[in-house]
């Protein structure tokens, strides 16, 4: 009896001990700052391509860097990063600390390297052989690196440019390195001790210099033996040595590493905080800050004390008070990152807005930019959808920027621009035929192309750039219409209408056609088109863009015989095999990843598709996919990102579908409804107001909406409009672990924003 009490005693204070640490530990994870569920290291390997890089920066700020190897599991570092000029580049500059031989002295030293630890603010890492612990912190435009040496030897620390200058001054170490188009970074760089000697590399050889200049120009400052700790603080600029001068100074001075590392964390919390999320696990809440912080990754500004560069005229502008913005890949960012930007962040949206408008005047042609990159604008990728972030951002109120300017750039772009993609060529006998015919013609099998608009490594992309221009000239339309110019918006909006001509009726595929009107046969929507599906799509095959039209969707419906037909297509998307070994199929579609059938997670033009579904009557089955998606493909690990992440494309896909809602097509103000992944959500906006999002009834099991209602009315679309939520609101959500498959299911039309499905373009 004795010893089942002294059980019973036992097992009930293992109970309390077990329930009070389970209480503490959720005390613990309560405690968190957004900032701790960062996960930098988060899909930096995939199925084939690096997704994400573990970069540190603050948002939006242009000195980003990186540790470099060859991904995440490579065993050596290619030196020190210094200033990572895009968010794939390698680092402009290399800094590299050495104890040895001098015989061994190299511009960049490979580093076999342990104990790594990185965050969105610091960096720490181990050189282990060479024995010497490094410490990073940063801010917008410098920087400073702490080293402490065990080995009793001689300190080295190599500067390298690897196509530039490099210069000693008795303080300071000054420089550039030549990047494209003429557009050049610079550095200033001083150590807090001043070293005994100023070397450079010559063909390998050390030889005393104060300047290095070309290919890998180095310079080595030797310090003498017993040297333990060096501080090291430099500064960037893209307008010339001075102004990186005058931005260590501004914002470092002599502050500490540790100084930078703590205000860095701040700057990224009150970020990160403008969303705060209750409910979920710590994976949940990891996946979620981890995207939103890869959404501060672009654009980046690059004004430095009121000036900046700009690669698109190669001159040094004025701000005039208003930040300049560049390095943003618009053909992936339109779709869900500016809309985010759009609801929490409207003024830097704005001016993010205002740079595509200044770009487009200090080019040579008022054509809204593409690809704004550093560099200046590469054109890459088909369509141009910079006008789908201008009405988009225009229909939510945001007025600061020239919307008049904005329009003639976008119609520029689109009519005087050529439509071939990766092309900055005017507009050609392509063009033409599009205009004339309604749809970019295909190649005939076999036919060689001639046509001097289209890239030499590229191909037409015949049906994605029909789809794409539909959109774009729909998105044109509308500007038109709020502008008031009532014969352009009709003339662009019968335009909108040209994806209709490449529809092939029977197979309710859009199909490509030749110069003569003809459906290009045989054909297989899986694989045909070459590498990359590219002398028909663009990256994905003919299932992806069997939905690729974001603008009309009732339309699209109608084409396809109604909802049961949409419905089952969308259906039959997710269950047709690949066709082929994975082998064969990735090799041919290396971005077509994240498979589930022919749905592909991993790229941008899927993103609006499994939200489809509420467009059909059927929106349980988007409750479905969005949780089944999020939790197969986004993870909190190193294969987390299931394909290329192109500075917010997935990320903003993933923060706007953890909240439970989706902007399908950009230029409409309105949100689709999926399936909240935390209990309450909350969104802070800049007006003081907030938006939440509530998941009554809440389990993690239970993904399926069975009522709701918004702003305390009952609701029952399966969207909401921006207009409801922009100066607060709740969405409440009661949640179960079946779908009430009659909520939700009134036609989503949009209202007064919907499309005139009678009109033809016929």
């Amino acid at each position: 009896m004795k010893i089942n009490v002294k059980k019973n005693l036992l097992v009930a204070a293992l109970a309390i001990f077990s329930v009070c640490n389970a209480q503490q530990l959720k005390k613990a994870s309560d405690l968190k700052d957004p900032v701790d569920y960062v996960n930098p290291y988060m899909g930096n390997i995939s199925h084939l391509l690096v997704p994400t890089y573990p970069t540190i920066h603050l948002p939006n700020s242009f000195l980003r860097v990186y540790p470099e190897r060859r991904d995440y599991t490579g065993e050596l570092l290619n030196g020190l990063p210094m200033v990572v000029t895009s968010h794939r580049g390698s680092s402009a500059f290399n800094l590299c600390p050495f104890q040895g031989e001098e015989k061994n002295i190299k511009s960049i030293i490979n580093y076999s390297y342990d104990q790594e630890k990185l965050t969105p603010y610091s960096y720490a890492v181990n050189l282990d052989e060479q024995q010497i612990k490094v410490d990073f912190g940063l801010s917008h435009q410098s920087a400073a690196y702490d080293f402490q040496f065990k080995k009793n030897k001689a300190v080295y620390i190599i500067l390298n440019s690897k196509q530039g200058e490099m210069n000693w001054n008795g303080n300071a170490i000054s420089g550039f390195q030549l990047l494209e188009n003429d557009t050049k970074v610079y550095l200033y760089l001083v150590p807090e001790m001043l070293p005994e000697l100023i070397s450079s590399i010559n063909k390998g050889i050390l030889q005393t210099a104060n300047t290095a200049k070309g290919q890998n120009a180095s310079l080595v400052l030797k310090y003498p033996q017993g040297t333990k700790k060096l501080t090291l603080r430099y500064g960037i600029s893209f307008i010339d040595i001075n102004q990186a001068k005058r931005n260590l100074e501004r914002e470092i001075n002599s502050k500490t590493v540790t100084d930078l590392q703590q205000e860095g964390r701040k700057i990224w919390n009150a970020s990160l905080g403008k969303i705060k999320i209750e409910g979920g696990d710590t994976n949940d809440k990891s996946v979620f800050y981890t995207s939103l912080y890869r959404c501060f990754e672009r654009s980046v500004c690059i004004s430095e004390d009121g000036r900046y560069y700009s690669a698109f005229d190669k001159s040094i502008h004025q701000d005039k008070g208003r930040p300049f913005y560049t390095d943003d890949w618009i053909w992936d960012s339109y779709r869900a990152l500016h809309p985010l930007n759009a609801l929490i962040e409207p003024k830097k949206e704005e001016d993010i807005l205002n740079s595509f408008v200044l770009m487009a005047e200090q080019m040579d042609h008022l054509w809204m930019p593409t690809f704004p990159e550093i560099t200046g604008d590469s054109r890459r990728m088909n369509s141009n959808h910079g006008v789908a972030s201008i009405i988009d951002a225009y229909r939510k109120g945001l007025r600061n920027f020239d919307f008049n300017k904005a329009y003639l750039a976008c119609k520029g772009a689109i009519e005087e621009k050529t439509l071939a993609p990766w092309s900055g060529k005017p507009a050609g006998a392509l063009d033409l035929f599009y205009k004339k015919q309604g749809y970019f013609p295909a190649l005939e099998v076999g036919e060689v192309e001639k046509v001097p608009e289209v890239h030499p490594f590229e191909s037409r992309q015949p049906v994605a750039v029909t789809l794409g221009t539909s959109f774009d000239e729909w998105c044109l339309s509308q500007i038109a219409e709020e502008l008031g110019k009532k014969e352009e918006a009709a003339y662009f909006e019968k335009a909108s209408f040209n994806y209709r001509n490449l529809f092939n009726p029977k197979t309710k595929f859009f199909h490509p056609k030749d110069k003569n009107g003809k459906f290009i046969e045989p054909f297989d929507y899986i694989s045909s088109g070459g590498m990359g599906a590219r002398k028909y799509y663009g990256e994905n095959n003919g299932w992806i863009y069997r939905w690729d039209v974001q603008h009309n969707i009732p339309d699209l419906i109608q084409l396809m015989g109604g909802n049961d037909a949409f419905v089952k297509n969308l259906d039959t998307m997710f269950v047709t095999p690949l066709g082929k070994s994975k082998f064969e199929f990735y090799a041919q579609l290396p971005d077509h990843t994240g498979n589930v059938g022919q749905f592909s997670m991993a790229n941008e033009p899927s993103l609006h598709i499994p939200y489809l579904y509420n467009f059909a009557g059927q929106p349980w089955k988007t409750q479905k996919s969005i949780r089944k998606l999020l939790s197969e493909w986004f993870r909190n690990d190193l294969m987390g990102v299931p394909g290329d992440e192109d500075g917010g494309g997935l990320s903003a896909f993933v923060v706007f579908s953890q909240l439970g809602f989706y902007p399908v097509t950009p230029g409409v103000p309105v949100y689709s409804i999926g399936s909240p992944v935390f209990e309450t959500s909350s969104i802070q906006f800049e007006n003081g107001k907030n938006f939440k999002v509530v998941a009554k009834n809440y389990a993690p099991e239970n993904k399926y909406i069975q009522s709701a209602t918004l702003n305390g009315e009952v609701w029952y679309n399966p969207w909401f409009s921006h207009d409801a939520i922009k100066n607060g609101g709740v969405l409440e959500l009661t949640m179960g672990d079946e779908p009430n498959k009659l909520w939700g299911i009134t036609p989503l039309f949009y209202n007064e924003y919907s499309h005139k499905t009678a009109v033809s373009n016929n």
